[in-house]
């Protein structure tokens, strides 16, 4: 399945850049589970997965810009 970026904004990883990022390929998630965090006018936003499944593609790199509903990760199901 695809995870879309809710809003414009810029891509965060991790919640700092010391910190290990919230998933990794080949990570199993669940449902709710915090992915990654998207900047959008100074708000830093705790994007939330859609789907139980394992990470299969990450699809945007650390600090770059999103669009609106722009693939962020493949999740398929577990």
């Amino acid at each position: 399945e695809d995870q879309l970026s809710p809003m414009p904004g810029t891509f965060y990883s991790a919640p700092t850049p010391e910190d290990e990022p919230f998933i990794s390929l080949g990570d199993v998630v669940k449902k709710g589970q915090v992915l990654c965090i998207i900047e959008a006018m100074k708000i830093m936003n705790e994007i939330e997965s859609d789907y139980d499944g394992i990470v299969t593609e990450i699809k945007i790199d650390n600090g770059n810009p999103v669009e609106y509903n722009q693939i962020l990760f493949m999740i398929n199901p577990a």
